[in-house]
């Protein structure tokens, strides 16, 4: 989906180690943002279109969703 060096790893990870989330921001050469577990790199990544990760954000932030943790 995208290089090994395009993934860093989210503020918001917890350092408890069950929370850990990688975003890779490939809008210039494959017009999507990934996400993934960053404890199975080789798993699967979503991909969202930078609108739908922009309009996710906005959910997360105002609170309207809650993952609480897994």
């Amino acid at each position: 989906m995208a290089p090994e060096d395009a993934w860093y790893k989210s503020s918001y990870s917890g350092g408890s180690g069950n929370s850990c989330v990688e975003i890779a921001d490939v809008t210039a050469t494959r017009g999507v943002i990934g996400v993934r577990d960053s404890k199975k790199p080789d798993g699967p990544a979503l991909q969202f279109s930078p609108d739908g990760w922009s309009s996710f954000i906005g959910l997360v932030r105002s609170g309207e969703v809650d993952f609480g943790t897994v």
